[in-house]
């Protein structure tokens, strides 16, 4: 992971490289097939939750010094995770933390940290063959709800939720998740959308955050 200081070129670059990618898989769907998908879905964002403005008209708290990021915690959902770091797959897609554990995120660690000016990226997987795994109930967060994450210096970055989309696969809006912000901002991603059981999850569900306080 980055240390702390000054965010170098290449950082900056990994920004542009994640902007034309979409995450790969982050839940398998096998637990479904044995518990029956039609009462064992994970939840997905109503229309009501969608994000209602560009994305950057809403004030934000000042940048916070760079720290690497070590947990996450979802109080509404009741998530309460470590962070590892990611990188970018050979084909350039973003990579995923193990699916073993059900209990772990990860963020893009060439990318923006959170609580930098930028867009930061989490990610982690919607179930594994186990059953629900750490963002299970991402699609049932609602905006307003607070995300806070822990960092190596001590401090806590809060960001506020500003919407919760689900986007199928083909129809992926890159720029929209992963383009540059001029403000502290958040993405947390997980598996989403339709299921099939010959090919699992058909999109991705995605948290919209901007940063509104740090401890």
């Amino acid at each position: 992971m980055r240390r702390s200081g000054r965010r170098s070129r290449s950082a900056r670059l990994g920004d542009v490289a994640i902007a034309a990618v979409t995450v790969v898989a982050l839940g398998s769907g096998v637990w479904l097939l044995g518990s029956g998908a039609g009462t064992h879905t994970p939840p997905q964002p109503a229309a009501t939750e969608g994000r209602t403005d560009p994305g950057g008209e809403r004030s934000a708290s000042p940048a916070l010094a760079p720290s690497p990021p070590t947990r996450i915690r979802i109080p509404a959902i009741r998530v309460n995770a470590p962070l590892m770091g990611l990188a970018l797959t050979p084909s350039g897609s973003l990579d995923v933390p193990p699916a073993q554990n059900k209990n772990l995120a990860g963020w893009y660690e060439a990318g923006t940290l959170p609580g930098e000016t930028g867009t930061a990226i989490v990610a982690g997987h919607v179930d594994n063959t186990e059953g629900p795994a750490v963002f299970y109930n991402l699609g049932a967060l609602k905006r307003g709800a607070r995300i806070e994450v822990d960092r190596r210096d001590g401090s806590v970055a809060v960001f506020t939720v500003d919407a919760v989309e689900v986007y199928a696969a083909r129809d992926f809006p890159d720029a929209k998740v992963y383009g540059a912000a001029d403000r502290p901002e958040l993405r947390v991603i997980t598996c989403g959308g339709a299921y099939s059981r010959a090919t699992g999850y058909q999109g991705n569900v995605v948290v919209f955050a901007h940063l509104t306080g740090g401890r």
